[in-house]
């Protein structure tokens, strides 16, 4: 497939005054006259110029381009960079046709073993990204990051029922749905009940705060990660049509990105809902997106590729439980703070033989061995019975 017939180039103007060698921008290549070979990337950039058929979301198809003028200014991170731009995805008839142009350029990504970073357009934008994985014939976990859970009915704007979609979606191969930052008093407790009868986790803004780093397993799980920017707190991020007085911090979700940008099994991820015309003089919002990419681009270039448990990069711990299962068994790298457990599949379905093994946390070990089952043992292995 000829991608380059879906894009435009990314405007001279944004980088014509970049000088400084060391810039995220200098050490790119950028869509300019030449359409840059994605399929040798390891990271592309892809900007969504779609407003959604909404009118007070217009600002969000200028997102992508705001967005660059911060980025590109920013210092190179580690790593040898592989990563293009392939500028913006042109303005379509509808709606609905940019979201089949978004589905294919994420499958085009992803086949090739490219990770696609999404920016622009309204959260239902997630869907056409879940969509390009519906070809590769297995089972996913999504990652979404929103204040709102957006499961409401077919008469609600697109963005507010996209994860209703996602659920209904046939044929079904979302096997795990993460939510991160949810604000209890915007979300309607049944969809919350609806999720745990899932098996889905639902996590919400106090519960990610007392702990962050209890995250990171939740994150680890994924394949791919949908960001509302609406989920960072106004004061910190006002460009946005539902931005909330509380939320993320600016810095927590830097660190939510860390931990998407080390998780070897991301494939894909999307930055939604960023409104240009909402933003302050100082842009603001568009700096502190920039530094979120950039962190995850950071955490990216830090992965450790090995997951061969059976090698000497792990250490495995089998604890003796006063219950059914008799043995839980962890494995933890000797080389970075990472737990993992392992869920036997107890129907003996090949399709969930890549999920029997399980990000965990250090505090699931140390509640096994007070002979507590974790929860995250229950709960996976009720997905897998």
């Amino acid at each position: 497939m000829d991608l380059r017939l879906f894009f435009s180039p990314v405007p001279e103007e944004i980088f014509s005054d970049i000088k400084k060698q060391g810039s995220f921008y200098k050490n790119i290549q950028v869509y300019q006259e030449k359409f840059p070979d994605y399929k040798s990337a390891d990271i592309a950039l892809i900007g969504i110029s779609d407003k959604g058929n909404k009118d007070e979301n217009v600002g969000t198809a200028g997102g992508a381009d705001a967005l660059r003028k911060k980025l590109y200014r920013l210092s190179k991170g580690s790593g040898a960079y592989n990563i293009v731009d392939l500028g913006n995805i042109s303005e379509a008839i509808d709606t609905e046709q940019t979201f089949g142009r978004v589905q294919e350029v994420c499958h085009a990504c992803i086949e090739n073993n490219v990770l696609p970073i999404l920016i622009g357009g309204s959260q239902d934008m997630g869907f056409a990204q879940y969509l390009a994985y519906e070809e590769m014939e297995k089972l996913i976990s999504v990652l979404n990051v929103d204040a709102f859970l957006d499961m409401e009915d077919k008469d609600s704007p697109a963005n507010q029922q996209h994860v209703q979609k996602m659920l209904m979606h046939q044929p079904n191969y979302l096997f795990n749905y993460s939510h991160l930052a949810y604000q209890t008093y915007l979300v309607n407790p049944q969809a919350i009940t609806t999720l745990e009868k899932l098996y889905f986790e639902a996590h919400r803004i106090g519960a990610l705060r007392h702990d962050i780093k209890e995250m990171e397993p939740v994150i680890r799980q994924a394949d791919m990660m949908s960001f509302d920017l609406s989920a960072i707190k106004s004061s910190d991020f006002p460009a946005s049509a539902q931005a909330q007085p509380f939320g993320l911090t600016g810095e927590e979700a830097c660190q939510l990105c860390w931990y998407a940008g080390i998780n070897e099994k991301l494939s894909a991820v999307g930055f939604y809902e960023f409104d240009v015309t909402k933003d302050d003089k100082s842009s603001k919002s568009a700096a502190v997106l920039a530094t979120m990419i950039w962190y995850f681009i950071e955490g990216f270039y830090h992965r450790k590729e090995s997951r061969d448990f059976r090698s000497n990069d792990y250490m495995k711990y089998v604890v003796s439980m006063p219950m059914e299962p008799e043995l839980l068994t962890f494995y933890k790298s000797n080389f970075i703070e990472k737990w993992w457990m392992e869920v036997p599949n107890p129907s003996g379905n090949n399709r969930f033989n890549r999920n029997s093994i399980v990000p965990c946390s250090y505090s699931d070990y140390q509640q096994a061995l007070k002979g507590e089952l974790p929860e995250r043992w229950i709960v996976m292995h009720s997905k897998l019975f």
